[in-house]
Order: structure tokens, then sequence, then C-alpha cells
């Protein structure tokens, strides 16, 4: 279009006169000339007329008139058109196919086009049900809640309707002439424009295309469009402008982008059953798509796994602030600088003129308009108040967080750079969100508060301490599962047994959580009882099997206890310092490694025995020589089993790990876990190292004692010297009282040949060895009688007594604590007697001579 046309275009230009309901871009609309030649057709004037473009475009129009008095008639709608603001009314058209209709028409004032002096006619055919006739075609430029406009070739504003211009809030005057970037250019001008030349390139209108911008008519909220684009051809099919029709779908959109919006939290809220990073997922989600600064603190009772009832306040609650920390925070501003309080930090806030007891009692706080100046911000919360005007938030929404009847905290959502103040739609989805959040809170709080207690409760069952001795250095690693897992059921112990012998135990039971725990303490403590009774690994091992089999029958088949116990599994081990041997046998459990002072690496190939609770299958023992030196690591799959890893290869990676040289024990024990499991852990892990230490010759003595009585005096003698040469003098006199009554009593009352013997540690332990099954009993005397009082003395002396049987009969044992002061056994020395002493046949009178 020339300049002088372009301005002669700029002249007074009606307002859309209406139609009867709502105006879609199919609906007929043509640009006909002064001359009554038809330059445009839409497809929407085919479909009324039944005529294709190519039939009508540069023809006269006066052929679809019904009438020549129609043709007069528009003459003087034409001239009234020139001067006045439009026209509308009802015609005759005659179709294609020879029927005439009834068209309810509407005629623009006149515009100027490619040179031309132009009219935009719209038309609908007029139905026998419309009775409101001309009131209703008066609505359809000037009350359609369509706006319309016509663009140039070179996108220029030709013609608009008032419609258009009220969402646009720019006045008439403004527009024509002018692109719609150089008009609006918030509103998406440049992707708009992009479109109408596509449709002038390829003459294919595009419909209900959507987009969102910013209105002059209303500036402080952001407004959702749908817009269908269409082109104008004249009759040599030259593109003469396009014409578009636009409609505010901003209802419907926001309706959309909430429901998006739950969506997305439903997926992103509580993805972890972590508390903290739950509420984080709230702020997340929230921002910038709901709010521009957003945050969620909780009471403190919360983050440490305990409930907070809506009651805990009483019936008339405090209006001091409640124990919170700030649990997340996002803000469209990177570090969040609008706030006050940082993640973790104790927050104090609550809103002004709303105490403590809106939280617990009360519903949301909505605040449309916030106004930082208000006396009760400045006066309650004057730093927040500050950031409020520093950052320009301008509307505020806080929901407390409940969940099951229990308060969790509140989350505060506000709006800067979004200049649209809340509604309360908005309201009913912060409430939604925060509703669906409380839920995920609250489980993570349960679950927290649960796997605490599982850790504590295992914790607690676990050694504090580990029994070491000097003949046997261990250390330990335990490490709980991954927190998605729970804790399961892992131990180990280390347990002194009569003879300056140790126990060494770790076991595994099926699943995670408290029930696992509570199963593995239930094991742990009948090892322990069996430990005591002195039973060999597999007789142990056969004992805890029965214990197994009689949880599970007395637990119903649906209690958590039974699958836990039910193939649970355990390794027993028993180092005896004095021969350097290990007994051990396992019931389903990983073998031990063995790491040889040189350094190779090995896993003893030990008899298989079944895991716990299965029943009518062998336990069998294996006996090892342990040179000095060596280490013996015992472990829970967790550690050679991780994912992704080969339990073989898991084992190889776990012997070279405790094959380094240059660490000490705990630093070997440590190195080796953080190895193997760089990060998190799907299963628990136990490790149990131990390094033999064995006995030293000069700590141990042995004398084979003759199946006669008079050899008790020189049994004593004896003992009594060996005692002076361990500067143990202090304990000769108890020493001999208990040495009289046990050789005694194997003389008496046992077979086969009896055998002394004495180990110093820090312990003076005193054994009396005989081939006997009879177990002897501690009886309590009368007064009146004259013997039984050799095993009350005997327990009265002795630190602890007990017997223990082996393959070749018993063993009678009782230890008495080492007197202050008594030398260190580096400052022993052989002595004179050789390790073991056959008695001659001379010596127990002589013995009883002294």
């Amino acid at each position: 279009m020339a300049s002088a046309d372009r301005q002669e275009a700029f002249g007074p230009a009606t307002s859309a006169i209406g139609g009867p309901g709502a105006v879609e871009p199919t609906d007929a609309t043509a640009v006909v000339t002064a001359a009554g030649e038809i330059i445009g057709w839409t497809p929407g004037v085919e479909e009324l007329l039944g005529y294709a473009p190519e039939e009508v475009v540069g023809r006269s129009g006066a052929f679809l008139l019904a009438g020549s008095e129609d043709r007069a008639r528009t003459a003087r709608i034409l001239q009234r058109c020139r001067t006045g603001p439009g026209w509308s009314g009802v015609t005759t058209a005659r179709r294609r196919d020879g029927r005439t209709i009834e068209v309810a028409v509407q005629v623009s004032a006149a515009f100027r086009l490619a040179g031309q002096e132009c009219f935009l006619v719209s038309g609908r055919e007029r139905r026998p049900e419309w009775t409101i006739g001309q009131s209703v075609l008066d609505g359809f430029l000037t009350r359609s809640p369509i706006g319309m406009a016509v663009m140039s070739p070179d996108l220029r504003y030709v013609w608009l309707n008032d419609t258009l211009e009220r969402f646009g809030g720019v006045p008439r005057e403004q527009r024509m002439g002018c692109r719609l970037s150089e008009v609006v250019p918030g509103l998406q001008a440049e992707a708009i424009e992009a479109i109408m030349r596509q449709v002038l390139d390829t003459r294919v209108p595009v419909v209900d295309y959507e987009y969102q911008g910013w209105s002059w008519a209303d500036p402080h909220r952001r407004h959702a469009y749908s817009t269908s684009f269409f082109p104008l051809v004249d009759a040599q099919g030259v593109i003469t402008g396009v014409c578009y029709m636009v409609t505010d779908v901003t209802d419907r959109w926001n309706a959309q982008q909430r429901l998006a919006l739950m969506n997305d939290a439903g997926a992103g809220i509580g993805s972890t059953l972590d508390v903290m990073r739950t509420a984080q997922e709230l702020a997340d989600v929230t921002v910038p798509r709901f709010a521009d600064f957003v945050v969620v603190d909780l009471l403190e009772s919360v983050l440490g796994g305990e409930p907070t009832a809506p009651a805990a306040l009483g019936d008339e609650p405090s209006r001091s602030t409640p124990r919170m920390r700030r649990a997340g925070m996002r803000s469209i501003h990177e570090g969040c600088p609008e706030a006050v309080v940082q993640i973790a930090e104790p927050v104090d806030f609550t809103t002004p003129r709303y105490d403590a007891s809106h939280m617990f009692h009360g519903e949301a706080v909505f605040i449309p308009t916030l106004d930082p100046l208000d006396e009760a911000w400045a006066t309650e919360q004057p730093e927040r108040a500050a950031n409020i005007r520093r950052f320009g938030l301008h509307t505020l929404i806080s929901v407390p967080l409940r969940a099951r009847e229990t308060v969790l905290g509140v989350a505060t959502f506000m709006r800067s750079e979004n200049l649209a103040s809340f509604e309360r739609d908005d309201l009913l989805l912060a409430q939604e969100l925060v509703a669906r959040a409380s839920v995920c809170i609250d489980n993570a709080r349960r679950y927290s508060r649960e796997h605490a207690t599982a850790l504590a409760l295992q914790r607690s069952l676990l050694p504090r301490t580990l029994a070491g001795s000097p003949v046997l250095e261990v250390a330990s690693a335990y490490l709980p599962a991954d927190a998605k897992d729970g804790v399961g059921g892992d131990w180990f112990d280390v347990l002194p047994l009569s003879g300056a012998r140790i126990a060494l135990v770790v076991g595994d039971v099926v699943g995670h959580g408290i029930t696992a725990a509570a199963a593995m303490g239930r094991l742990r403590t009948a090892v322990h009882t069996l430990a005591d009774m002195d039973l060999p690994p597999a007789e142990l091992l056969a004992h805890l099997d029965d214990l197994v089999l009689r949880l599970i029958d007395d637990e119903p088949e649906d209690e958590p206890t039974r699958t836990a116990v039910l193939g649970a599994t355990c390794l027993y081990a028993v180092y005896d310092p004095v021969t350097r041997h290990c007994e051990l046998a396992r019931a389903g459990h990983p073998p031990p490694v063995l790491v040889g002072p040189d350094g190779t690496v090995s896993f003893p190939d030990l008899p298989f025995g079944p895991p716990l609770g299965l029943g009518g299958l062998p336990f069998e023992a294996a006996d090892l020589e342990v040179p000095e030196g060596s280490t013996i690591g015992l472990y829970t799959d967790g550690l050679v089993a991780t994912s992704g890893q080969d339990v073989d290869a898991g084992m190889a990676r776990l012997g070279h790990d405790l094959a380094r040289t240059g660490l000490d024990l705990r630093e070997l024990c440590d190195a080796a876990v953080g190895r193997l499991l760089p990060g998190p852990q799907p299963d628990d892990v136990a490790l149990l190292l131990a390094r033999p230490h064995p006995l030293p010759p000069e700590q141990v003595v042995t004398w084979d004692v003759p199946a006669d009585p008079a050899a008790v005096a020189a049994t004593r003698s004896l003992a009594a010297r060996h005692l002076d040469g361990w500067g143990l003098g202090e304990l000769v006199m108890t020493t001999e009282l208990i040495v009289s009554e046990l050789v005694t009593n194997a003389i008496r009352h046992a077979t086969g040949p009896v055998r002394l013997r004495l180990l110093r540690q820090p312990l003076l332990i005193v054994e009396v060895s005989d081939a006997g099954s009879t177990s002897p009993r501690l009886r309590h005397p009368r007064t009146t009688d004259e013997g039984g009082r050799g095993l009350f003395l005997v327990a009265q002396l002795a630190r602890r007594w007990g017997t223990r049987y082996t393959d070749n009969g018993k063993i009678i044992w009782a230890e008495q604590d080492l007197p202050a002061g008594a030398p260190t056994t580096d400052a022993l020395s052989p002595g004179p007697l050789p390790a073991r002493h056959p008695m001659s046949d001379g010596e127990p009178a002589a013995a009883a001579a002294l």
C-alpha cells in the first residue's frame, strides 16, 4: 500500500456491528470495493453461498443479490458507510444452487486497501428461530467477544473492531498504519507476525493459536489469547491482506496451567522419604509457575520425627511463635535474597495479626495486596518489611501444613515480578499443593522416626565395645542401609570363652526395619547364651537352628518376625591362642577371608550349612591353623554383593583390600569398607577383623596328674611354685584350694587321664581335664553335712567357673583376677620348668613331705 493510500485509510473506522452469537474464523466475510467488485472471499462465504473464490473474486457482487431492489438498496448502504459508522441489516442472497436465503449482513465503514476504497462485509444465514433479528446483528462488531482486524500485506493495521481495541488497551488511532510489534511489543508480536507471514505465503489459515501476553487494558494480570488467521485474496489471486480474530481465553488457560502444576506437583513432591528434601520440593515446584518467592518452615518437633497435635497448645494456645526451622525455600532471584532466615536456621516468623494459634487451628492467610508500610509489619517484622519494599513483594498466601491431625509447619507464597495479585482460585490451588506436600512430609517424618527407632534399636543391640584381649586384636565396622531401604539385621560379636579362647560371630537376618532389628536381637541373645555353655561351633549352630524353628512355629504365618528369622545366616568361629587353631562353622553365611603373614589371601572352603530355620540338615565345622600375624575377616553379604557386582568379584576385592600392608587393624577395617562402599548401599554392612597373637609358651604350663589321691598334694605344690615364678604369690593360697578341689573331684569321680593346666593372661586360669562326661554339680550343704563343699568353695574363690566338653571328655575351669601390681607378661621368663611336666611316682610323696 502506498504511503498516501495508507494515510487515507486512517479515517474513522466503525466498531464491529453485531452478529448472533460468537463469530468464528469460518463466518462469511468478504472485502468489496466501492464499485461493488469482490476482492476478498473467505471459506465462510463459500460455505454460505456455494461459490468458490475463483468464481467470484474480481466480479461485481450484484449477481449475488436476489432482486433489483436489493441492488439499489446496496448503493444506498455503500454511500452511508462512506460517511457513517457502517450498516447492519438483513438482505436476500442467491446461492450457487439457485436457492435464495436471508442473510444477516454487517458492513464496516469505508477504508482503503491497496489503493482502493473498500468495505468489510460479514454475514450469516438468518435462521428462522432468530426472532430478535436486528438487535442481535447490531452486536456483531460492537458487542462481540471476538476481536477482529484486517492487516495489509506488510502487516500494518487497516481495520479493527472495538473488541480488539479493548483487548489490547491501545486506541484505534494509535494502531492504524502501524505494525503489531510497534503497538504491543510485549504480546509476542514477533511470533504472531511470523504466523501472519506464514498465512500470506501459504494461503493456509491458522486456527486457535494460543499465547500469553500483557495488555495495557489490564497491566497487572497476564492474559491468554486464542487467535485464528486467514488470508484475503483478490480476483487475480493476489494476497491483499490477512484477517485475524482473537478471543481472550485467560480463564481456560489458567485452569489448564493449574491442572498441569498439580500434575507436576504429584510427580515432583515426595520423591524421597526425607523431610527436608520434601519441603524443598514443594518450593521448587511452585517457583516461578505459581509464586516468585516461597518458604517452607517446619516445626522442630517434626524435623525430629515427633508429631505435634492441634491440642499441643491447649484450649487457649499461647500467642508465642512455635519453634520452627527453615526447611525449604526458592526464589526467582539466585540465592533467595528476599529471605531473612536460611535453610536449617531457626524461624520466628508468623504473619502479622496472626498468632501461633492460627497455624494450629486457623485457615490460610490470604493477603491480595501486601502493604510493606503496614504498621503491623513494621512493628512485628521490621527486617522482613524492609525486604518486602526492596524486592517489591506485593501479595501473600500463607498455608499451614497439616496431615492426619498433625501440625507440621507453614508454607508462605509471595509474588514480586509477577504483577498479578493472588486471587481466590490461587488460594485454592495453594491449599491443594500444601495438602499434598503435607501428606508427603508426614510420610517422610513417620519413616524417619521409624528408621531412627530401628537404627537406635539395632545400635543398642550391637556391642558398644569389642571384647578384645592380648591374644586377639579386633576391629569392626558397621554401616546401616541406605535410608530408602531401612535398617537391616546384620550383627557381629566378640565373646570371651573359657581357656583364653575367643569366639567371633557375624550374622544377618532377612529384611529391614524394626522387625529385622528385633529379630537380630533375639538371635544375638541366643548366641550369647549358647556361647556361655562352651558349645563347639557346629553344635551351637544346631541349637540356634532349633531355636529359630521354635520361633517360627510360635509366630503366625503373616507375622513379619517369622520372615525375618527364617533364612537368617550366621558364621561362628572359636580361636584358641594356645593351639593357634580356629574352629569354624557356618549357616548359609559367606566364608571368612584369611590373609596370611606374607599377604596371601584365601577363603577357606568351610562345610556349607543351610540358613537357619530350614531344619533337618546338619552343620559341620572345620579346623584351621592361624599363623601369628594373620588376619581373619568375617563379613556380611552387603559388603561384597553390591549393586551391579558379582559376589565373587566383591570377595576378591575384599581380599585385595585386606592384604594391604602398613596399616593397623582399625585403619585397615575403615579403608576396606570405604573402598568397597564409596556411597550409600541397599543393605546393612558388617565387617569384623581379628588378628591373633598366640599365647607365649611361658604363659602356659600343663601337668599330667596320676589317678592317685596322694598326687593332689604334689600338684598343689607344683602350682604354688609356678605361681611364685610368675610373680603371683598373692594367689598361691586360693589357687592351691581351687587346684586341690578340682583335681580331687577328677580323681574320685572321673575316668581316664587327669591333666592340670595354668594359663596366665590378664586372668589366672586353672583348668582340670579328664575323660569323664559327667558334669559336676554345685551343692549347697547344710551346716551338719561333712562334705559337698568343694565346688561351693571354688565358686566363692574364683571370679567365675564352669565346664566345657571336648571330644575326649570335659574340662572344669576357674578364673581369678590378677592382683594389682602383678608383673606384665613381657617380664616373664620361661623358667626352669618345661611347658608340660609329667609327674613322677616319687614326686607326690616328696610334695606331701613338704
